[in-house]
C-alpha cells in the first residue's frame, strides 16, 4: 500500500489514477473515522459508515483540487468533510421532519421526539463550534478532529504540532465554552 503523502504528491504531479489509489489507500482510515463518527451520536442521521465514506469522497472530488499536502492534512480535511456530510444530512431530516413540501400533520409519538434530541444536539454543536472557531481556531480544530474525526490525543497533537498536554488543556477549555454557548 503506497503511502498517502506520496499519493497526494502524485496527484497533485496530474498523475493518472493517483487520485483512486489515494482513497483506496485511505478508505479503510476513512471508514474507521466515520464509524466512530457514526457511534459517537451522529447515528440518528440515518447515514452508515460506507455511506458516509463514498459521500465524502464525492465531495472531496467535486471540490476539485486537493490542497492537502501530506498524511495528516488530508485526514484533518476529510474529518471537515465528513463533517459537512453529517450536518446536510441532520438538516435535510429535520426539515424533512418539518414536512418539507408536505402538508402539515401532528404526530403524537414519544419516538419522535428522542429522535430529534441527537440531530438538534448536533446542530447546537456545528453553530456553537462556529462561534469557537471564531474566537480561537486551534481549539475549534482540537474540537473538530476529536469529537467528528475521532482523533487521539495523541493524533491531535502530531497534527497540530503542539504536546498532549496542550491538547489536553484545549481540549477542556473548548469543551467548557462550547457548553456554555450551547446552553
Amino acid at each position: 500500500m503506497a503511502d498517502i503523502t506520496q499519493l497526494l504528491q502524485r496527484m497533485h504531479a496530474g498523475e493518472a489514477g493517483a487520485r483512486d489509489a489515494l482513497f483506496a489507500a485511505a478508505y479503510q482510515e476513512l471508514s474507521s473515522m466515520a464509524r466512530f463518527r457514526l457511534r459517537g451520536g451522529a447515528r440518528d442521521t440515518m447515514l452508515e459508515t460506507a455511506s458516509l465514506v463514498h459521500e465524502s469522497y464525492l465531495r472531496l472530488v467535486r471540490v476539485g483540487a486537493l490542497r492537502a499536502e501530506d498524511r495528516r492534512s488530508f485526514f484533518a480535511y476529510a474529518s471537515q468533510v465528513m463533517r459537512s456530510v453529517i450536518l446536510d444530512s441532520v438538516r435535510e431530516r429535520m426539515a424533512l421532519r418539518r414536512g418539507g413540501d408536505a402538508p402539515k400533520l401532528t404526530l403524537h409519538t414519544d419516538m419522535a421526539g428522542e429522535l430529534a434530541g441527537d440531530e438538534e444536539t448536533i446542530l447546537k454543536v456545528h453553530d456553537a463550534l462556529k462561534a469557537l472557531e471564531a474566537a480561537d481556531k486551534r481549539l475549534a480544530q482540537v474540537v473538530e478532529m476529536r469529537y467528528f474525526g475521532g482523533y487521539s490525543v495523541q493524533e491531535i497533537a502530531e497534527s497540530l504540532e503542539i504536546t498532549e498536554r496542550t491538547v489536553r488543556r484545549d481540549w477542556e477549555k473548548a469543551r467548557l465554552i462550547l457548553l456554555e454557548l450551547m446552553q
